[in-house]
């Protein structure tokens, strides 16, 4: 095989003395990880803010002027503001750990022509590796043999369905890791099958590699609340500064005393700072966290509540979040007749209607009798009373087709015992399973569609046993192709009486054809309209076949007269054109890592605050440099949920729709705070600057002045922090984070 060539191994494996050699060569194979900074580092940075300098020189006058209590109240704000501060950054390099935590700790190599574990660090290219159910994936590897093999790629894709693997595949030089079937990767694992398979990358130079670096190379920026109060904050120093300058020298310039002019100037310039403004933001965001739980979003960076009120484009990934991860029948074909099957996921209620009216055929019980036959999954209920499924989900949707129509599983499998069975594997592309029906023996096919026809002589329809010609073969073909453009999964079953299992399934009976597809949620189209109506832009991304991504894109309201565009599109696409283009996409599909961080690099290129949703590894990069990386609470790996800002305990869009509505509340809140404290601050000094100007007396002296600052900018302005949010929030458009905190029109 030329990648034992080009390794320069054999299907022997490596010796042991090549083995520690290529070690030297190529490093452990480990995620490396930055170093972190420390704790007392991280800590000094938090009094680089111009806000925190100016409270801190509060403390100082207010102490040096004898106001304890005052100074005492100040420092607290200060220390709180501080220690939320490192709190937030301490916990935000965690993800490259998460990551390397998902390695396999051992893994079983061939090394001088014997089988044995070894430590997974010390695998190296060239290395074959042995992988067996249960198992997981060591180094990236290409498979030499393969026997049934299916891995879980869920941690790398996002896709929740097994992908099959197929050693002899031929595969587009193109295609992107989900679509590799003669690639296995690390940090996936084995579902399914045996293989063996030679080792091409280790550490970073994997998919799982090649993630960890972009997590290292993207850099967190501040939110748009934080930039604005930055610059509210640079704006009120400077004015302090030029206060304190120009009192002084007009006192001085009358024959005041220079200290007592200087004491007042600093008095009236610490009167023009907010300084109970840090205590209302983390109110205003703590608040408005504690509202976000009961509405399913948990947030992990507290300054990026606000940001969800900026939000103007959610990518969200379909599996999961717009669907509810849960395979469904939706359509039936037997005797001729086309059967919509009504009902979504693993709940086992629904109806079946004849497309045109008219009866059901007498075909249909023996259709799904076939389907919950010739099968190995489960469906039960959970601690929680929600429906759930054991095993393959296209299997379980069958259980639950089986349910709708009154035919219990366990009752079936009692009735017509199993006695034998063919596992479904890539090369027959069926599954055949052996029943003792009351007098006869019958095998029960289930697979792709061309192949159980190909094999097919009869047809049942009714009662009647009907000669399958080449014609119904191909009309039958064409319904499966109809059920394919509408991003069906296609399954045919057939049936044989035959005494034993027969490895040829010449001579079966065809039964029918089921669709079936990963539905959206309920509330998921509602959500997508009310993001609309908001001003805000939904954007599908999806690992997903593009027909997929379009049938529920559309069902969703989120295509509209768009086009899908391909991770193959993407990669012809220069980040110029992608940048002029992405304001008009809406779906993306079979996409990878890199592709994900470049579409949302993309969108904020063109000033979009992009919130971004995923559960995978695949996701981490995009989740840490979107504005707002939303997490799964339930299906999300450790790894993405560390990379996001936002955790959804229930995985569903609306929720993240209804967070940003706590957003908004929270921002405005915060704008109200502002508008308050700032013109009564403002009202003090036009009073003081004009007493100045004029000669006049003094009207507050400088222990008045902090007193009144104190009094204003504390209880009265905090009141503000916990008022609700307008009524029709959500009619508006988001804020702009071009603009600050205050326009023109304010």
């Amino acid at each position: 095989m030329l990648t034992l060539a080009i390794t320069l191994s054999s299907p022997d494996g490596l010796s042991t003395a090549e083995a520690t050699a290529r070690l030297k060569s190529y490093g452990h194979n480990i995620i490396e990880s930055k170093r972190r900074n420390s704790p007392f580092k991280l800590l000094l940075q938090q009094f680089q803010n111009v806000l925190i300098i100016t409270l801190l020189i509060a403390t100082a006058l207010s102490a040096v002027l004898g106001h304890g209590l005052e100074s005492i109240a100040i420092a607290v704000i200060v220390v709180f503001a501080v220690l939320l501060g490192f709190i937030q950054e301490y916990k935000a390099e965690k993800a490259i750990e998460a990551l390397q935590d998902m390695a396999a700790p051992r893994a079983r190599v061939r090394r001088d022509r014997v089988d044995k574990f070894v430590n997974a660090a010390d695998i190296v290219p060239g290395d074959i590796l042995l992988l067996n159910v249960g198992d997981r994936v060591a180094a990236d590897c290409r498979l030499l043999h393969s026997n049934n093999l299916r891995t879980n790629e869920a941690s790398l894709t996002g896709e929740s369905l097994p992908s099959e693997k197929d050693a002899v595949a031929i595969i587009p030089k193109d295609a992107v890791p989900g679509d590799r079937k003669t690639m296995v990767f690390a940090g996936t694992s084995i579902s399914y099958g045996r293989a063996s398979a030679i080792v091409v990358s280790t550490a970073m130079q994997t998919e799982f590699g090649k993630i960890a670096s972009m997590l290292l190379s993207v850099e967190t920026e501040k939110t748009p609340l934080q930039k604005n109060l930055d610059n509210v904050g640079s704006v009120l120093a400077r004015m302090a500064f030029a206060i304190v300058l120009i009192i002084v020298t007009l006192g001085v310039i009358r024959g005041q005393s220079f200290i007592e002019m200087l004491i007042f100037g600093i008095a009236l310039a610490v009167a023009v700072v907010p300084e109970a403004l840090p205590a209302v933001v983390t109110i205003s965001l703590a608040l408005g966290v504690q509202r976000m739980v009961k509405r399913h979003a948990l947030m992990r960076r507290l300054p990026v509540v606000e940001t969800l009120g900026s939000t103007s484009v959610i990518c969200s990934d379909k599996t999961g979040t717009l669907t509810r991860d849960e395979m469904t029948v939706r359509a039936l074909y037997t005797s001729g007749t086309l059967i919509e099957v009504s009902g979504s996921g693993y709940l086992p209620e629904g109806s079946f209607t004849v497309q045109g009216g008219g009866p059901l055929p007498e075909t249909l019980h023996e259709l799904l009798l076939a389907g919950a036959l010739c099968n190995d999954a489960g469906i039960f209920k959970n601690q929680e009373g929600a429906w759930q499924a054991d095993g393959d989900p296209t299997e379980a949707a069958l259980l639950v087709l089986a349910r709708k129509a009154g035919l219990d599983e366990h009752d079936l499998q009692s009735r017509y015992r199993r006695m034998d069975e063919q596992p479904f594997s890539s090369e027959t592309k069926r599954m055949v399973t052996l029943h003792q029906y009351d007098d006869t023996v019958k095998a029960i096919i289930k697979g792709a569609p061309e192949v159980l026809l190909a094999d097919c002589n009869s047809v049942l329809i009714g009662h009647d046993l009907l000669r399958l010609d080449e014609s119904m073969k191909e009309e039958l073909l064409k319904q499966a192709d109809a059920f394919g453009k509408k991003a069906l999964r296609v399954l045919a079953i057939a049936v044989k009486a035959v005494p034993t299992l027969d490895t040829s399934t010449e001579g079966t009976t065809f039964l029918g054809l089921a669709g079936m597809i990963d539905p959206p949620r309920f509330e998921a189209a509602k959500a997508v309209q009310q993001c609309i109506a908001a001003g805000i832009r939904p954007v599908m991304i999806t690992g997903d076949h593009p027909l997929t991504a379009e049938a529920i894109s559309r069902e969703l309201g989120i295509l509209g007269n768009g086009k899908v565009v391909t991770g193959s599109m993407l990669q012809m696409m220069s980040n110029e054109e992608l940048s002029s283009q992405a304001g008009s996409i809406s779906v993306f599909a079979r996409v990878s890592p890199q592709h994900k961080l470049r579409i949302v690099e993309a969108l904020q290129k063109n000033g979009e605050v992009v919130a971004m949703t995923g559960d995978g590894v695949n996701d981490a990069p995009a989740l840490k440099k979107a504005d707002i990386g939303i997490s799964m609470g339930i299906t999300g790996t450790d790894v993405s949920k560390e990379a996001s800002a936002m955790m959804l305990t229930d995985d569903n869009f609306a929720s993240i729709v209804a967070a940003v509505e706590e957003g908004r509340g929270i921002y405005d809140n915060i704008k109200k705070y502002l508008t308050y404290l700032l013109s009564s601050n403002f009202g003090e000094l036009g009073l003081m600057a004009c007493a100045t100007l004029m000669g006049l007396p003094l009207p507050l002296s400088a222990v008045q002045l902090l007193y009144v600052n104190l009094a204003t900018d504390g209880l009265p302005a905090l009141a503000l922090a916990v008022d609700p949010a307008e009524a029709g929030i959500m009619l508006r458009r988001p804020t702009d984070p071009k603009k600050g905190i205050f326009t023109l029109r304010d």
